[in-house]
């Protein structure tokens, strides 16, 4: 039999924390629990979780911060998924920008919160769909830079690192399988969420501006990531691929 999915709830709700862990474990998950950041890394000292659930509004250590430790530190590519507690645009950016890979906001109902951590989940262990992976492609190289798709790793052209998060990391790859190719808003967020846009996401744009941090790309001089006004996006550099890790 199959490991279960498991999931970690940091929230300082009690009755919210056993309303999820209840709910989960029905649905065939395994559910580990935490009030605040202390209880969080000391269930992280036990093995990363497959998905970690972070309320945004909680005393002391906040989910932001929480969220940004996560993301600087060695489970930047364990997904989280942010509760906001209301549904207010400006929790949402904060909350993409600080590396959460998908958000909810609060009062929310439980099966969709399941659906969400289901989407997540399988956008973590495989491709977005319509991607086509060439299986030799050790390295992808474009401009200066180069991708380890092996590691997912980003290496810069002195070889160092640079620490990608999951959500940074499957939009990388969309552009660099897609260059040269206008991509809307629409289908990005589709290759990356796995969901449609609602009228006023702002989501995919953010996430183009986090990439384009970790590129070092000029948004008003783009090398890489272009923008086409009432269009979408271009990844304009040129894509080779190397199985030389070198």
């Amino acid at each position: 039999m199959d490991n279960p999915d498991h999931v970690l709830i940091v929230d300082d709700d009690r009755g919210i924390r056993e309303l999820l862990a209840g709910y989960l474990e029905k649905n065939g998950m395994r559910v580990s629990l935490a009030s605040n950041g202390r209880q969080m890394r000391a269930a992280l000292d036990n093995g990363a979780p497959d998905l970690i659930v972070l309320d945004l509004m909680m005393p002391g250590e906040d989910g932001l911060t929480l969220c940004r430790e996560l993301r600087a530190g060695k489970f930047r590519a364990v997904p989280v998924l942010m509760l906001t507690a209301r549904n207010e645009e400006a929790d949402r950016i904060v909350g993409l920008e600080m590396g959460a890979d998908d958000y909810l906001p609060k009062p929310f109902a439980v099966r969709e919160l399941l659906a969400r951590i289901r989407s997540v989940l399988r956008r973590t262990r495989m491709l977005p769909p319509g991607m086509e992976v060439k299986e030799s492609a050790g390295m992808l190289v474009f401009g200066d830079w180069r991708l380890d798709t092996t590691a997912r790793h980003l290496l810069d052209a002195e070889g160092t690192m640079v620490a990608l998060s999951g959500a940074e990391y499957r939009l990388l790859r969309v552009f660099l399988d897609h260059p040269q190719r206008v991509l809307t808003r629409d289908q990005l967020l589709n290759l990356t969420q796995g969901r449609a846009a609602d009228a006023f996401d702002r989501s995919i744009d953010l996430l183009v501006s986090r990439l384009r941090q970790r590129l070092r790309d000029v948004a008003r001089e783009p090398r890489y990531i272009k923008t086409l006004r009432s269009e979408g996006y271009v990844f304009s550099a040129t894509v080779t691929e190397s199985e030389d890790p070198q």
